[in-house]
């Protein structure tokens, strides 16, 4: 992923010590600290598979704003101050006021052009500090109320707009403000709408499938296996999905448990077709993890279910359920 950032501002909201400071100058492009820090979470952020997706509103004061800057109507700073205040008002009518530094970015990602929004919530960390008593230097350990995320972690809260089809997506947990649930940058700053993730779509079409079979009293492995089995296959000639068409691979013998199945992807807001990313849906496919209730937990390729040659599924005369492992050569503790 080639990263180029063209403009980065950052505005410090500091809900702990009741200092609010917009910037008033860009941060330096050149500086290796900065680079390091903006390419480095803005490649894992926007690389992840996590973020929903959005439009925006039609009465999106965002939108407006955005399309001033991009006149050249509204200048750099000015566009991010809006977005900064925006959400020192959100965070204020919140029940949680987490001081944080936010990030504007006017950045070019793989040669597309894209804004960016990162939300770093300060950390509480430790920092040395050298101090002078008595004409002698100390060196103490004090907690330091403004610790950025370090460049091996994900940052948690950010939002990045696609400047040609303004499409917008996001990763961000809903709080309380004003007494309502809601998204801080999605529905405070930006005002777009929100659809479900490729990973947490992929997770819910298997909840699914394993409810469904749930209530009809057949297997829950079965089923989420099937459903993983099938969406991995459809990759191969299709960067869509149709929830239908998972349905008939999964409950091949039950148009009921079809048509329940079907019913429950509608109730969960799942698009009629859903496109998945082939990376995302091999890597979630390639393997199953279960657990019994005597707190066994085992791990292995959905391949080996089609077939008793490495494990088999044996249903005992009592009701109970037996696990085989076979053809085991060697046993690595981990």
């Amino acid at each position: 992923m080639l990263i180029n950032i063209n403009k980065a501002i950052l505005h410090i909201l500091d809900f702990h010590s009741g200092v609010t400071v917009f910037s008033q100058q860009e941060l330096d492009r050149e500086s290796n600290s900065v680079a390091t820090f903006l390419t480095k979470h803005i490649e894992k952020a926007y690389s992840g598979q996590n973020a929903k997706s959005g439009t925006f509103h039609d009465t999106s004061k965002f939108n407006y704003r955005l399309a001033d800057y991009l006149a050249g109507r509204l200048d750099f700073t000015s566009f991010s101050v809006f977005v900064a205040e925006a959400m020192y008002t959100a965070i204020a009518q919140s029940e949680t006021l987490d001081s944080t530094d936010v990030i504007v970015c006017d950045v070019a990602i793989d040669g597309k052009p894209v804004i960016g929004i990162l939300k770093c919530t300060n950390k509480v960390g430790f920092i040395h500090q050298v101090v002078q008593e008595n004409e002698q230097f100390k060196n103490d350990i004090i907690n330091h109320y403004a610790i950025l995320p370090g460049i091996t972690q994900r940052i948690e809260e950010y939002a990045f707009i696609d400047v040609d089809s303004l499409e917008i997506k996001f990763v961000e947990k809903k709080r309380s403000v004003n007494g309502n649930e809601a998204y801080l940058i999605a529905d405070h700053i930006l005002e777009c709408s929100s659809r479900i993730s490729p990973k947490g779509t992929l997770d819910l079409v298997n909840s699914i499938a394993k409810t469904v079979a749930e209530n009809h009293g057949q297997s829950t492995v079965t089923a989420a296996l099937k459903s993983k089995s099938y969406i991995v296959e459809n990759t191969e000639v299709s960067d869509y999905l149709d929830p239908v068409e998972l349905s008939k691979a999964v409950f091949p013998a039950s148009p009921i448990m079809q048509q329940e199945y079907v019913q429950e992807v509608q109730k969960a807001g799942i698009p009629e077709v859903v496109k998945i990313d082939k990376d995302l849906a091999v890597k979630a496919g390639k393997s199953h993890k279960i657990k019994t209730d005597t707190g066994i937990e085992i791990t292995f390729p959905v391949d080996y279910f089609e077939s008793s040659e490495f494990i088999e599924f044996i249903n005992n005369p009592d009701g109970t359920l037996s696990i085989a492992l076979k053809k085991i050569g060697s046993i690595v503790n981990k």
